[in-house]
């Protein structure tokens, strides 16, 4: 019997199941889909995260950035990184590394999918394989957690994220966030000649309509070229009952998720895994839940009060304004979050 059964080779899983070999444990990862995983992301990846995973040793190849920048179309604010660049990696990019790393430590990868989960007082089965655990990092809209009755009701929301990558050389060291009436855009550079452009946004549409209502972006955009086919995800909020069930552990995405707004959501995954793999090693599933709250409180936090204010229409026109009449304190989140 192997000691952890990975269900998603997502960034989610793939960190959980390298941290997991590295830690001793015997693993398994189950993925239905092959080749390189993409999915409709900013693709910006914190300092913190990316130090996480040169730990780990997953070699990432990408376009560093070096903070974050508001703007509305009157007004922009910049917070630089203090402790490091973050890494504007395209997903495959991310994803091919996590595969290798797994292969280095000789970590079988299954393409298969779960299906139905059985479990008892010692042990957890699913797709023909039997472990001590399961970790559940099988995506947004995660058919586990739907399978063991965690994901609680959903709050109303349409917010969702479309995301197309444009072939133009990035013109800022900045992960740009413009912000408009319909939503927000995300432009994440991630290669010499390369920028990945995401928009957060409740607005039906396609992805050159929702465009329009950035004005300023859309000159920049000028004369580019598509580098990939448009993709979208959604709705985001996803409200989860519990992180464990059993001796099944909910991660990444499928342990719940806010919104895309702040961008931290690999960052929180990574801190997440790794506790995940500590309450397996000590074989006390009952702490995780606390420890997954412990080390992703203040993201969710800062992400929810973020998403109420925008939601609120006589405050939202004022948030880059209030940022850029306090860059101090702007910055000062930037960083904690990074």
């Amino acid at each position: 019997m192997i000691d952890l059964l990975v269900a998603g080779a997502g960034p989610a899983g793939a960190a959980t199941a390298i941290r997991a070999a590295l830690a001793g444990l015997s693993v398994v990862v189950v993925e239905p889909r092959s080749g390189p995983i993409d999915k409709a992301c900013g693709e910006g990846i914190a300092h913190s995260a990316v130090d996480y995973l040169t730990r780990l040793g997953v070699e990432l190849d990408g376009r560093p950035f070096h903070g974050i920048r508001y703007l509305d179309g009157s007004r922009q604010v910049d917070a630089r990184f203090t402790a490091g660049p973050g890494l504007g990696v395209r997903r495959t990019t991310l994803h091919a590394a996590l595969m290798a790393r797994l292969a280095e430590l000789n970590v079988p990868v299954v393409r298969d999918r779960v299906g139905p989960i059985t479990q008892n007082t010692t042990s957890v089965t699913a797709a023909g394989h039997t472990a001590h655990y399961l970790a559940a990092a099988d995506g947004l809209h995660s058919p586990i957690r739907r399978q063991l009755n965690l994901t609680a009701p959903r709050t109303p929301s349409s917010r969702r994220g479309l995301r197309q990558h444009l072939r133009v050389s990035p013109w800022t060291d900045l992960v740009e966030v413009y912000w408009s009436s319909l939503g927000e855009a995300y432009v994440t550079p991630v290669a010499d000649d390369l920028v990945g452009v995401a928009v957060l946004t409740t607005a039906r549409g396609t992805f050159d309509s929702h465009l329009e209502a950035f004005p300023a972006l859309q000159r920049r955009l000028r004369g580019a070229t598509p580098a990939s086919a448009v993709m979208g995800a959604g709705p985001l909020r996803q409200r989860v009952r519990a992180r464990t069930s059993g001796r099944v552990l909910l991660v990444g995405d499928a342990a719940g998720y806010v919104d895309a707004l702040t961008g931290e959501g690999i960052a929180v995954a990574l801190r997440t895994s790794a506790e995940l793999v500590d309450c397996i090693r000590a074989d006390r599933p009952q702490d995780y839940e606390a420890a997954w709250r412990r080390v992703s409180w203040e993201c969710r936090l800062l992400t929810a009060s973020l998403l109420w204010a925008r939601n609120r229409p006589l405050i939202a026109p004022r948030i880059v304004p209030a940022a850029a009449a306090l860059p101090g304190i702007y910055g000062a989140i930037v960083n904690r979050l990074s």
